[in-house]
């Protein structure tokens, strides 16, 4: 504030400087002259109006004898002179000479230069102390106080064990002296550590709001700027900021843009500035410096890139990982969304988290806004099961490729292919239990899908879950060729393979589940990565190969004996997959045991009218059966 203050009298005091100049020239600027011509001048001295007259070389200047000035030019060698006396004019004489510039007029011309040049100096030397060059070195830290909206645990769902971790801190902000008795010390800095969106920030938040003290909030790449300096500067700032309001929390989001391995940005090397606001931060978090009751949480999706410095006990003691939540957790996420928007009474939002593995937390938000969103369009009250699982869809594989219609054959083509993957994961041990399928197209290319939804993501998977889901993945590619016959298979079956191999290629290099190579590992990478073979022989690599295809094949016969044995339900379930187009588990159960589905097809069904309200569509939804919430467990 006071150097914002030191830079606006400097601008006023050369605003002032210019206006006194202005003013002074224009006292000084002499009446101004009318130029007549030679002509018009000897007829006035004919006519005696001119009163005196002074002669610089052929430049004349007067006055008339009504007082007014004039100016003329006269020919050289003129008798002018003569003329003027013998009329009774009084005549001066000077010799020639160029006119003076002022002194002011040379300093106007010099004071766009002199306040241009004031102006860099002044900046400069602004920055090089701290938190100062017009407001360069300030701290971009945003402070979040009581006033503002604090978020508590109960916003944060489906992370219990990074709340646990994160405990410990909220009690010594409400009471350092507990700790601080038996000479504990509390941890300086957390680091979260999570994919994206699953809601570090938000627990970041949460244990300011918890703790009820000061949050300050930047990002990463705030402290960056095009000068250099400024990244330290704003670090000395922030951190001045927060110990005047200790105890207090510092988060830092996407702390990998300025705590990246030093050395590691090209030919700069500590003379980078990134690397300078590193330094900096160092020394903040544990140097000379005393600050105390200031801790610093920062999230990053990118551990693996940071500074060991950084990292090192008395800097971020403690990693919180937010993973992706479970199935628990999931529900739990939507259970808090839902409670923002009025849900109906057949949501059960335990299987709309079986039916979400992977998705994150900022995942199953998007979806029930999405469902939302689709409620109002509908003209729905309330939004229901039917809207978010479409919102699921969405989100997941895109919205429905509504603009071109599939033509009979190609209907047929994915009713057959999906109803292979249903009917081998149906007559299989697969893991987990057939929840949809579907010939609806999606925008991202997807034609239809067979669902499967997980019954405990807990449990690890068993080399028959393995061998169950190959099986499942090349029921498609079977149902085609038992129906059209081989010459007539598509590439619909593109990425069931790319699945199924990645699955056995696992099983076989990090699993240790091939009798032929036995339970070695030969990847130094994650799962299903087909490009972490380790520096192999040769012979070593074609067995690893053959044992891959001996599991891609065993599955491929296993689910054409499936089908094979069951091909008149195979034909049964493609028939009313494309009557209906979308079949849901119960449905599925009914025709795969009972050989029969009871529900009116989609093209006998009369189209309602639509009406100016929607009181109609409120009623119809009254008339539905009513299904438990996500307090009872779905039925199997």
């Amino acid at each position: 504030m006071k150097n914002n203050r030191n830079f606006i009298y400097f601008l006023l005091l050369l605003a002032s400087l210019f206006l006194g100049l202005v003013a002074m020239e224009s006292y000084n600027i002499p009446a101004k002259k009318t130029d007549i011509s030679y002509t018009d001048f000897k007829k006035m001295v004919d006519a005696q109006r001119v009163r005196d007259v002074l002669m610089r070389g052929n430049v004349v200047t007067g006055t008339t004898s009504d007082g007014q000035p004039f100016s003329t030019r006269i020919p050289y060698n003129s008798e002018v002179g003569t003329a003027l006396a013998d009329k009774g004019v009084q005549v001066k004489a000077e010799p020639l000479q160029q006119e003076s510039t002022s002194v002011w007029q040379i300093l106007l011309s010099y004071l766009p230069t002199v306040i241009f040049i004031g102006f860099l100096i002044y900046a400069f030397s602004q920055m090089q102390g701290g938190a100062k060059g017009m407001g360069f070195g300030r701290s971009k830290a945003k402070l979040m106080n009581e006033r503002k909206k604090r978020a508590t645990f109960k916003d944060v769902a489906g992370a219990e064990e990074a709340k646990e971790e994160v405990e410990e801190i909220i009690e010594f902000l409400k009471d350092p002296p507990k700790f601080e008795r038996l000479g504990g010390k509390i941890p300086k800095g957390v680091l979260m550590v999570g994919p994206p969106g699953t809601g570090k920030t938000l627990l970041a938040r949460a244990i300011a709001g918890e703790a009820k003290v000061p949050f300050f909030s930047i990002s990463g790449s705030d402290f960056i700027e095009m000068f250099v300096g400024v990244g330290a500067s704003r670090v000395r700032s922030m951190f001045e900021q927060a110990k005047k309001s200790a105890p207090c929390i510092i988060f830092i989001d996407e702390i990998d843009a300025v705590g990246r391995q030093r050395g590691s940005g090209g030919f700069s090397g500590g003379h980078d500035e990134r690397e300078q606001t590193l330094n900096q931060l160092l020394v903040e978090m544990d140097g000379f410096n005393d600050n105390e009751g200031v801790i610093v949480i920062a999230a990053t999706n990118r551990a693996d890139v940071l500074d060991k410095a950084l990292l090192r006990p008395g800097r971020f003691d403690r990693q919180v990982t937010v993973g992706l939540p479970d199935i628990e957790g999931r529900e739990a996420i939507l259970n808090v969304h839902l409670e923002k928007v009025p849900a109906g009474d057949d949501v059960n939002t335990l299987t709309l988290a079986r039916g979400t593995p992977g998705f994150s937390g900022a995942d199953l938000a998007n979806i029930v806004n999405e469902a939302a969103l689709l409620a109002a369009r509908r003209g729905r009250r309330v939004v229901g099961m039917t809207e978010l699982d479409a919102a699921r869809d969405k989100v997941a594989m895109g919205p429905e490729k509504k603009s071109k219609a599939m033509s009979d054959e190609e209907k047929k083509l994915v009713a057959y292919h999906e109803g292979g993957h249903a009917l081998v994961g149906f007559f299989l041990p697969v893991k987990g239990t057939i929840n949809r399928a579907t010939i609806i197209p999606r925008t991202s290319g997807v034609g239809g899908f067979v669902e499967t939804l997980p019954d405990n993501e807990r449990h690890p998977d068993t080399k028959a879950d393995l061998e169950a889901h190959i099986a499942l993945s090349m029921g498609g590619r079977v149902a085609e060729e038992l129906i059209f016959g081989k010459e007539k298979v598509t590439t619909g079956a593109q990425s069931d393979f790319r699945q199924a191999t990645s699955i056995a290629h696992a099983m076989v290099v990090e699993f240790g589940m091939s009798d032929a190579l036995g339970p070695l590992n030969y990847s130094d990478r994650g799962m299903f990565d087909q490009t972490s073979i380790q520096n192999v022989s040769q012979e070593t690599a074609a067995l690893i190969n053959a044992e891959v295809r001996k599991f891609v094949a065993r599955g491929y016969e296993r689910a054409r004996e499936i089908l094979e044995k069951h091909i008149d339900k195979l034909h049964l379930f493609a028939e009313k997959l494309i009557e209906y187009e979308t079949l849901m588990a119960d449905e599925i159960k009914t025709l795969l045991t009972e050989g029969t589905l009871h529900r009116e097809p989609l093209t006998t069904k009369p189209r309602q009218k639509r009406t100016s309200s929607i009181d109609g569509l409120a009623e119809a939804d009254a008339k539905k059966e009513k299904k438990p919430r996500s307090d009872s467990k779905p039925k199997a």
